[in-house]
């Protein structure tokens, strides 16, 4: 009788049985052994994505694992050099061609295992690997596949390909396309500090201590996943939705399997990892909004000129807005940008004068709702925030003689009537004219008034 496993590895027969829990406990410390990971949610993550390549055929998703760093040297590559002791069917490989992939995963199911993935979509390299980034994406869940067609020119036919199969990737940050990252569990490694010592990496003693661990994976979930894993809905954190619940469905169906702590320590993994990929962000645009949403907090105004926005934004050196693609964030691309979310410039008026500016109302306001996580009271690291303030807006005068001042030199002129041009134009609450002393008291709250063309 052969004594090797489905997955091509040395099998061990006749294994004691362990309790599920433990046996999550026990991969959760064995691949703790041999990396140092930049949080405690990682390494439970990882026995739960090594246990659902055990069961891929029992889920309709399969989460793409993504280990990233800023630079190499950051242990990618011996996570996944352990994996393939603890994974199901593992191919581990480097600059596969997209033709050497397909045939792989068609072959499945396997658990893929790409190192150095970097160099297949940096900019440097091209980046164009389409072909490549589709294959990737349509594996994510079963009921997508890939067309070719086959035979000779007199009978050529398209057959569809199945490629649903596990997915590790490895590779230097901010090159993985987004349409994966989304797909993605994603853990940003670090280099090891000097205190920091894990254990020496030798193959042979690390798939002799592997495999019996791989084995009773395997035993478990081939014993149980039909009968509780088939069409599992397990209950959600609340901050998983969408995308996100449908990534990470498949672990959290295999945690409540196991019982124990493992539930909880699932949920906290997932909401962890959600909320990092939240903060992180996907594009520029939303890294624009975040920024935009700041600002109007920052300033308490419902509306800021272009050129106001401009020069706050360009002026927060931690924002990157002065370097943007080579040269700094200006009005059309501040434009183009916003365009994507159904938000354009107008025209407003502040303190008196009319100008192109943007307004927080409807529009903006909408995406801020649907692209970004709640407002929070504490701003997050690179928010702008501190930055130099913009006209204060006098809000809702009606009686001046309730508004107490110091030092007010030329008395503030009642607003002129709208010229005819400028009908239609946004209006805002008078702002006093730069020759008026600012107000150093606290100013009563007052009244709305009505302008003469009836703006407030």
């Amino acid at each position: 009788m052969s004594n090797t496993a489905p997955n091509g590895l040395r099998a061990v027969p006749d294994l004691p049985a362990i309790a599920p829990a433990e046996l999550l406990d026990q991969i959760t410390s064995f691949v703790s052994r041999f990396s140092v990971f930049p949080d405690r949610h990682t390494a439970p993550m990882l026995a739960l994505w090594y246990a659902h390549t055990h069961a891929i055929e029992h889920f309709y998703t399969t989460p793409r694992l993504v280990l990233d760093s800023v630079e190499p040297g950051s242990g990618k590559t011996r996570v996944l050099e352990v994996a393939q002791f603890l994974v199901r069917k593992p191919e581990m490989t480097i600059s596969a061609t997209t033709a050497a992939v397909f045939r792989m995963l068609c072959d499945g199911p396997i658990a893929l295992l790409f190192d150095e993935i970097d160099a297949v979509f940096s900019a440097k390299n091209g980046g164009n690997n389409e072909d490549l980034r589709g294959l990737l994406n349509s594996g994510y869940k079963r009921s997508a596949t890939v067309a070719r067609c086959v035979g000779d020119a007199s009978r050529m036919k398209v057959e569809r390909f199945p490629t649903f199969a596990p997915v590790a990737l490895a590779g230097i940050a901010g090159v993985m396309p987004a349409t994966i990252t989304t797909r993605a569990i994603t853990v940003h490694m670090r280099r090891r500090a000097p205190h920091e010592r894990v254990e020496a990496f030798r193959e042979r003693r690390v798939e002799n201590e592997a495999t019996p661990l791989r084995e009773q994976l395997a035993a478990w979930l081939d014993r149980v996943g039909e009968e509780h894993l088939v069409g599992a809905e397990p209950v959600m954190p609340e901050q998983v939705t969408d995308r996100a619940a449908e990534v990470w469905e498949p672990l959290l169906a295999i945690a409540d399997l196991a019982g124990g702590h493992w539930p909880e320590t699932a949920r906290t993994a997932a909401v962890h990892f959600v909320g990092q990929a939240t903060e992180t962000g996907t594009s520029v645009g939303t890294t624009l909004l975040a920024d935009l949403r700041a600002l109007f907090a920052a300033h308490e105004t419902d509306r800021m000129a272009t050129s106001d926005i401009l020069g706050r934004l360009c002026d927060n050196e931690e924002a990157g807005w002065a370097d943007l693609d080579g040269r700094p964030l200006d009005a059309r691309r501040l434009a183009k940008e916003l365009a994507r979310y159904g938000v354009r410039p107008g025209s407003i008026r502040i303190g008196g004068h009319v100008t192109k500016g943007y307004t927080i109302a409807g529009p903006l306001t909408d995406a801020f709702t649907r692209y970004l996580p709640a407002l929070t009271e504490t701003p997050s690291p690179g928010a702008v925030t501190s930055v130099t303030s913009v006209t204060p807006q006098v809000r809702g005068v009606t009686d001046p003689d309730d508004v107490t001042a110091t030092a007010v030199t030329p008395p503030v002129e009642p607003p002129k009537p709208t010229p005819p041009e400028h009908a239609g134009v946004t209006d805002v609450a008078v702002t006093p004219p730069s020759s008026v002393t600012p107000l150093t008291r606290h100013v009563t709250a007052v009244t709305d008034v009505t302008d003469a063309d009836g703006g407030a």
